[in-house]
């Protein structure tokens, strides 16, 4: 069974084609571009060394590019060719810093001419591929298929068990519901003529990057636990991460704290008591941006007061900045190195608002399962959100998030995070 994250772009076209895309770009955006650089004389490929490292790296490169590229763009929300620019610039660059801590010679020039060629021909590739894309879903009635109705995309319900003539079809059913015999034959009859069908609960989590679950037996042959041998890995890098950091960022974080002491009375720190890893409550910290307060004896006061709203009046001038750029964030760091917290993950929640949605929402405690992080899936589609309908959707994209719990994930977060940090544009 495919990926849930790959059933939209099934029935592909041949633009799609891995070993296409790489030889597309190999000969249009690392051979010819330095080719016709040099004024078409191919024997300045044999006795160039400079050249020759340099159009090595690129085509290194270049794979490289598009298969992260590839990775990233199975997953919902992701624009095909919004995706190409990060991923291209993350692969040179890493192969740049490779060469220069090799030593070995090589062009500026070449490297950045092949950079942009490569990038271009893979948008058009990329857009050929969208263009010729013919991939349509079809319902069939019955059960719950209509939750797929406001999820933003493009179906069409079968009025009769008959298969569509659409090349590109693709049928949709809720599998668990009792069928009549007309549509169950209709289903196998699909499947034996090489048509996708999927449960719409795939097509579901395809579309929207969440999960719901509504019964404990959804979860009960581990289609839900993270990948253990990735949550070890991800630990040290999260480790080693910070201490690359800490000394890079150790005096601007003073000046920061220094800077929130002059801005309003109070301690520059802020700490709260959060849920974290497996449900074990953590003092977390934060670079203070609203004004102190006194808190509240009642539970429901205390509960109000540790919901912050997008424009909540407590929040300081220089705390609006903090909290748009992130920095805010930065002293979790040495909650990572406690082994507290993640770089990524679902963001911990208040101990008040976590004992709430303990009580009102089924299977909430399941997000425990993975470390709490600084940015996670979540908090760039949705942003920072505390009332009860907002966080059951939260809680979908957290199960997402387990349920696809990868590198490739994490990258994307990654991405879409600088992208809200760098633009100011997206969910916070």
């Amino acid at each position: 069974m495919a990926a849930p994250t790959e059933l939209i772009q099934d029935g592909r076209s041949l633009y799609r084609s891995f070993a296409l895309q790489v030889i597309a770009c190999v000969v249009l955006g690392t051979l010819l571009p330095p080719f016709v650089y040099f004024g078409g004389r191919v024997s300045v490929f044999d006795s160039d060394v400079t050249l020759e490292n340099s159009v090595i790296a690129s085509i290194v490169a270049l794979v490289a590019g598009v298969f992260f590229a590839r990775r990233v763009n199975i997953y919902p929300g992701v624009k095909e060719l919004g995706a190409v620019l990060p991923t291209f610039v993350a692969s040179f660059g890493v192969v740049a810093l490779v060469i220069l801590a090799l030593r070995f010679e090589y062009s500026n020039q070449v490297l950045l001419l092949n950079f942009v060629c490569s990038v271009s021909v893979y948008v058009i590739v990329m857009g050929l591929a969208t263009k010729a894309d013919r991939s349509l879903f079809y319902t069939v009635p019955g059960g719950r298929i209509g939750r797929l109705a406001n999820i933003g995309l493009e179906t069409r319900p079968l009025l009769e068990p008959m298969l569509p003539s659409h090349r590109g079809a693709i049928i949709v059913a809720d599998l668990h519901h009792d069928h009549d015999d007309r549509w169950e034959r209709l289903l196998a009859q699909a499947a034996l003529e090489g048509v996708p069908v999927f449960h719409f609960k795939q097509v579901y989590e395809a579309a929207t990057g969440k999960v719901w679950v509504e019964h404990l037996s959804e979860n009960s042959f581990g289609s839900l636990l993270p990948n253990l041998s990735f949550m070890r890995i991800k630990r040290v890098a999260d480790m080693l991460l910070v201490l690359a950091l800490l000394p890079v960022l150790a005096l601007p974080l003073l000046l920061v704290g220094l800077l929130v002491k002059l801005d309003s009375p109070g301690p520059a720190l802020f700490r709260q008591q959060r849920v974290g890893f497996r449900g074990r409550p953590f003092m977390v910290t934060k670079f203070r941006t609203m004004r102190c307060e006194v808190l509240p004896d009642c539970e429901d006061q205390r509960r109000a007061s540790a919901m912050t709203g997008e424009n909540d009046p407590r929040i300081t001038k220089l705390g609006a900045f903090l909290r748009r750029t992130r920095i805010d964030e930065l002293p979790q760091m040495f909650n990572i190195l406690l082994g507290h917290m993640s770089w990524i993950g679902p963001r911990p929640e208040a101990v008040e608002l976590g004992t709430w949605y303990q009580r009102e929402i089924p299977f909430y405690d399941y997000r425990h399962i993975v470390r709490p992080g600084i940015t996670g899936w979540a908090q760039v589609n949705q942003g920072h959100v505390t009332e009860l309908e907002d966080i059951d959707a939260k809680l979908q994209y957290d199960f997402y998030y387990i349920k696809n719990f990868s590198y490739w994930l994490d990258f994307l977060i990654l991405m879409r995070t600088a992208q809200v940090v760098l633009t100011g544009h997206g969910a916070k």
